[in-house]
């Protein structure tokens, strides 16, 4: 399976107001990851909201394999293939981990063993109720349920939320193992820059709704003063932030 996934003059916001995101371009295929960045407030959620179907677009459009993806509509983008883990995970507390991800599984997608081998601390808490787990494991089952879904195009946001940067920095290369065993396209929402880059083949800054850079995500990493002045602009100096 392949996968090739655009968005092009994406505008993105609420209502009939004045748009959050603006000419926002992307272009995805099978088993990369793009690293989406950003200062809070820069329209990072809004734009995968919008990817997602949960927001109709102001303005651009939207293809999967060649097919365009009905805008503002959810359960179209769920079906061609469009898979969202929202930063507050949306869990069934008082269900189980095993029940969890039976609710979600897509016929075509890994087992529940299998995205277990992903994540063997949820093999030991499979009977917990997702309420009972610790912040690091509901991270795990977030992502666990996504995976079932067989995702075409995996949208994951702020999946450091709350979490211990050690946890993350363990997560995260999950997240590109599966991009790769799966094919599937990923766009990751990530405070944690270098960690972000560290498994993204594509990085793109969003500053004030507005692409401020993009590239490889190698490049972005070598180029600290390039992060900077994409999150501060061009009077950032050179220690007003740690990346």
């Amino acid at each position: 399976m392949t996968t090739k996934f655009s968005a092009t003059g994406l505008f993105a916001g609420y209502g009939r107001g004045r748009p959050c995101v603006r000419e926002v371009d992307i272009e995805l295929g099978s088993g990369q990851v793009m690293a989406l960045l950003g200062p809070n407030g820069a329209g990072k959620t809004t734009l995968l909201l919008t990817l997602v179907g949960l927001l109709a677009p102001l303005g651009g459009s939207m293809e999967l394999d060649g097919q365009p993806v009905a805008a503002g509509n959810a359960r179209a983008a769920s079906k061609a293939g469009i898979v969202l883990v929202p930063d507050d995970r949306s869990l069934f507390k008082s269900l189980t981990v095993v029940e969890n991800l039976r609710l979600a599984r897509h016929k075509d997608g890994p087992t529940i063993d299998e995205v277990i081998e992903y994540f063997p601390a949820l093999g030991e808490r499979r009977s917990i109720a997702a309420g009972m787990l610790s912040g690091g494991e509901q991270q795990m089952l977030a992502l666990g349920r996504a995976f079932v879904q067989a995702p075409k195009v995996l949208l994951v946001d702020e999946l450091s939320m709350g979490l211990a940067p050690v946890v993350v920095e363990s997560l995260l290369p999950v997240v590109r193992s599966f991009a790769d065993e799966r094919n599937a396209a990923v766009v990751l929402v990530e405070q944690h820059v270098h960690m972000a880059l560290s498994v993204a083949d594509h990085a793109m800054v969003l500053r004030h709704g507005e692409v401020t850079t993009s590239g490889p995500a190698a490049e972005l990493a070598a180029s600290p003063h390039l992060l900077e002045q994409a999150y501060l602009g061009e009077s950032a100096g050179a220690d007003s932030v740690v990346f």
